[in-house]
């Protein structure tokens, strides 16, 4: 069965939502994030597979295909990666490589993550299909790039109420910029 990972930019304090500029994609103007980009791809070359909803995915597909001097190599793997997007009422994703999902969310995913011969699903972004597939006990691995920001407010990654009694560890490590990684699985 193919691991189903939750990778978000998160703050100290745990937001998830981005309401201030605290997160910058392409770290423009940022210190040194050379070592945080080298994670990140390392993570995407173990993943064949985004899964987003909607309003991600349309954010996605408005930003980073347009983005032609990206040389943070973000954008060729968003191009090339076999896209998931959740949605009842997209019909035509516009977008190379993408495939809408309009079934029962956890049905769909349960079925993506049945498919043999493949690496890493990862789901960025979505919070609300993230809470769904948290919920439904469908996460195999969290990973959280914390920055070093307190934004006080906005969406969490977990559900409101909702608490896992034990995650086990698996990684944890600080870049040059003061993030760090912090890599979790249900224990």
């Amino acid at each position: 069965m193919r691991t189903l990972a939750i990778t978000e930019n998160v703050t100290v304090d745990g937001s998830v939502e981005m309401l201030t500029d605290w997160f910058d994609p392409q770290a423009q103007g940022a210190p040194d994030m050379s070592d945080v980009m080298e994670e990140s791809h390392r993570q995407d070359s173990r993943a064949d597979a985004l899964l987003v909803g909607r309003r991600t995915f349309e954010d996605f597909r408005g930003y980073w295909p347009q983005q032609t001097d990206d040389t943070t190599g973000i954008t060729g793997y968003l191009n090339r990666v076999q896209k998931y997007v959740v949605s009842a009422s997209l019909t035509d994703p516009q977008w190379e490589n993408s495939t809408v999902l309009k079934g029962d969310p956890v049905e769909e995913v349960a079925a993506l993550k049945g498919r043999e011969g493949g690496k890493d699903i990862v789901l960025t972004g979505s919070i609300t299909l993230a809470h769904t597939l948290i919920r439904a006990g469908l996460v195999d691995e969290y990973r959280f790039f914390v920055h070093p920001v307190v934004q006080g407010r906005g969406r969490r990654l977990f559900p409101e109420g909702y608490g896992i009694p034990q995650l086990r560890l698996l990684e944890s490590r600080a870049f040059r910029s003061g993030i760090t990684l912090q890599r979790y699985a249900p224990a």
